[in-house]
């Protein structure tokens, strides 16, 4: 977590800052001694510096020399950093050699190999670390020897680890901060660790530990143990009630209920529990003091109502972020919630609560996120909402709302993220929200909104996802469909959309890939999107707030009332991935597909497209959802276009011959097959015109005559003729 980076920096920084070395490299430096100087330049020829970041240790003055700290006026090295530098190789044992060396950093390199064993004759080594690397294999054992030892760190060295040595809480009777995460250490945690009474510091997120549980013996400020395995249930961490701030025992395996015991922690500032087995009702007798700022519960088990009152909070202090999401709970939202007013993430999603939106919840003026989405709520929208000024996610879809849009909402204009989809929110999309300049991705999907689109959205300069998908809009598609730079989809989907597919601003690329290199790409089914937001507490009162978007980069405008032909330009954006226009009537013939390079789904199927289905048709390398059924298609399809892969994607396409390894198309029987509907039609166009005359005149007739049968239709018209 960045909270957990910033303290491991602080730390490291104020311990620094405060040795002898950094106040002695403040005065005049003498010259370094020989020795050291030997053993430094044989390292830094051993490695790999590719931005000569080391060209500065030449001569014999430390001063000069990069990353050098020196003992005055021995000019013995007292501390080497070279963290950040880009440097890469196997560490020569020359450092080892530095025998008056108290501080070694090598981190943010890219060093690799096993960690010298021969680091344990550094017997001064107060603080090591060796964080962000390559280095593999395990701790040596050699380091027993470091009996001046305070802090080590290790961690994101992912190929490092082994079972933790059973000395290690016992090795050094100094060490008060060790970072052993995002490694590979397995195994049980060492009984020792339990026991050292200097350690106020430990951080072993994401490695592969195993074990119950068990309650440490020492005043921790720091414990870390989040994604590993974990068991059992939660301690009390007695010994840590005056000190312990961070507690972050996220995704293990723990069960049980939540302790009110932990309430004891006067101290504690950052509390996750999320992603493990805990269940039952949160007791009310838990109350945290005004000093919590994050609170994530998520992604267990818990049930019942919410508690209405969980931390004490004051106009300054109080919690920042509130995750209960994914949980059991129940009932309605309690109005307590609008008082915890230093509040800027709040995220109950996918429980089971019930009731209006609590009508206070503009009191909350420093929200950045309101997450209530997959829930029973009911009521509208609350206008005091407005009050939420600094809020850049609202998300309150998959609930039973109702009402409209209101207008007011235009003063959310910092808002990024939209999503009201599924609900039965009705009216249509108010003129004032073009002033939600911010918003990114909008998704009003799935309601019973209605009327033409108006001038509106195309404020929305930097949108990247709109959904207005399963709607009741109609009128003719915008001539500024198309005109957002930054667009990655769009749906317009299941409405009454009618008229042409406008080419305006499609001669340009504008669908654009935005996820950076190497970025998770979507799991979704074509179509599908998945917003993942991050709202972390990275300072006292600071929220950092993130959200990536996994959807394909496409078009659906599938199920409305379209006509003519599909713009051949929409077949030059070469991003596209997915293009649905299904279900409408358009015409004429497939476009090419050779400049889609990147397409993986197109459908469209159920028109009236004709002509030949031409050798372009599998072109794309990626394509694995096509379907071009139900049109007017005609010729044949040869086996070595590559279909085989794509069953029934043709089907309903009467005057389209497909080969098979079974089965081959003759060309005189399918002109034979298109002659005989051509005869048919001549033949058929005349009787046609006969019947239609024949039942109208018939219709004519049956429906005089019913007139008159009927008794009132005849007195009325006798009356009126009298």
């Amino acid at each position: 977590m960045n909270i957990l980076k910033i303290a491991d920096f602080t730390l490291f920084f104020l311990y620094f800052v405060s040795s002898p070395a950094s106040l002695l490299a403040q005065s005049q430096l003498p010259d370094i001694d020989p020795q050291d100087k030997a053993s430094l330049l044989i390292f830094r020829v051993s490695i790999h510096d590719i931005n000569r970041s080391l060209s500065t240790w030449y001569g014999s003055s430390c001063s000069n020399w990069t990353g050098l700290a020196c003992h005055n006026p021995t000019g013995k090295v007292l501390s080497l950093t070279l963290s950040g530098l880009n440097l890469s190789g196997e560490l020569h044992p020359s450092l080892c050699k530095l025998s008056s060396l108290q501080s070694l950093d090598l981190s943010r390199n890219n060093f690799s190999g096993n960690v010298p064993s021969c680091f344990g004759s550094l017997r001064n080594l107060r603080a090591l670390n060796l964080s962000r690397n390559g280095f593999v294999g395990s701790i040596p054992d050699t380091f027993v020897s470091l009996k001046e030892l305070r802090e080590v760190v290790l961690s994101e060295n992912r190929d490092l680890g082994g079972v933790i040595p059973h000395w290690f809480g016992g090795f050094s009777m100094n060490l008060e901060r060790i970072d052993l995460s995002f490694c590979s250490f397995l195994g049980e945690l060492p009984e020792s660790l339990l026991y050292l009474k200097s350690l106020n510091y430990l951080n072993l997120e994401s490695n592969n530990l195993t074990g119950t549980l068990r309650d440490f013996q020492q005043p921790l400020v720091v414990l870390n143990l989040a994604s590993n395995r974990f068991s059992g249930t939660l301690p009390c961490f007695y010994s840590s009630r005056p000190s312990l701030s961070v507690l972050n025992l996220a995704e293990n395996l723990l069960v049980g209920g939540l302790p009110s015991c932990l309430s004891s922690l006067v101290e504690l500032s950052h509390l996750n529990l999320s992603l493990n087995g805990f269940n039952y009702e949160i007791s009310p007798r838990l109350m945290f003091s005004e000093k919590l700022v994050m609170l994530d519960l998520s992604h267990n088990g818990f049930s019942g109502r919410l508690p209405s009152r969980i931390s004490e909070t004051t106009e300054k202090l109080g919690l920042v972020l509130l995750d209960l999401s994914h949980n059991r709970f129940s009932g309605d939202i309690p109005l307590r919630i609008t008082e915890l007013k230093s509040l800027q993430a709040l995220r109950l999603s996918h429980n089971l609560l019930t009731g209006d939106i609590p009508a206070k919840i503009g009191n909350l003026t420093y929200l950045q996120v309101i997450d209530l989405s997959h829930n029973a709520l009911t009521g509208s929208i609350p206008l005091n909402i407005v009050g939420c000024f600094q809020l850049l996610a609202l998300m309150i879809s998959n609930n039973n709302l109702s009402g409209e849009i209101q207008p007011e909402l235009d003063a959310l204009d910092s808002l990024k993220i939209l999503d009201i989809s599924n609900n039965h929110i009705s009216g249509e999309i108010p003129l004032t929200l073009a002033g939600l300049k911010s918003l990114e991705i909008v998704d009003i999907s799935s309601n019973n909104l209605s009327g033409n689109l108006n001038e509106a959205i195309t404020k929305w300069s930097n949108l990247k996802y709109l959904s207005l998908a399963r709607n009741k809009f109609s009128g003719t598609l915008p001539s500024w469909l198309f005109k957002f730079d930054k667009i990655q989809m769009i749906d317009y989907s299941s409405n009454r959309f009618s008229w042409f597919i406008p080419d305006d601003n499609l001669n340009s690329t504008r669908f654009k890939d935005l996820q950076a290199a190497g970025e998770e790409r979507s799991v979704e089914p074509p179509g599908k999107v998945e917003i993942k937001i991050s709202a972390a507490v990275v300072a006292k009162d600071e929220l950092s707030f993130s959200y990536n978007l996994l959807s394909m980069v496409g078009i659906d405008l599938s199920d409305n009332l379209l006509h003519g032909e599909i713009p051949e330009a929409l077949f030059r954006q070469k991003n596209i991935e997915y293009l649905n226009l299904s279900y409408n009537f358009l015409e004429g013939q497939l476009p090419r597909l050779e400049k889609l390079p990147r397409l993986k789904a197109l459908d469209l199927s159920h028109n009236s497209l004709s002509g030949q289905v031409t050798g372009n048709i599998s072109a794309p390398p990626g394509l694995t959802l096509l379907n071009l059924s139900h049109n007017c298609f005609s010729g044949i399809i040869t086996e070595k276009e590559g279909l085989g892969k794509f069953p029934g994607a043709l089907a309903g396409n009467p005057e389209l011959c497909v080969e098979s390894s079974g089965s081959k198309c003759d060309p005189a029987n399918i002109d034979a097959s298109q002659e005989e509907i051509y005869q048919n039609e001549l033949v058929e166009g005349p009787i046609s015109i006969w019947i239609f005359c024949l039942s109208a005149f018939i219709s004519f007739d049956f429906g005089v005559l019913g007139i008159f049968c009927s008794a009132r239709a005849r007195s009325y018209i006798f009356q009126t003729k009298a």
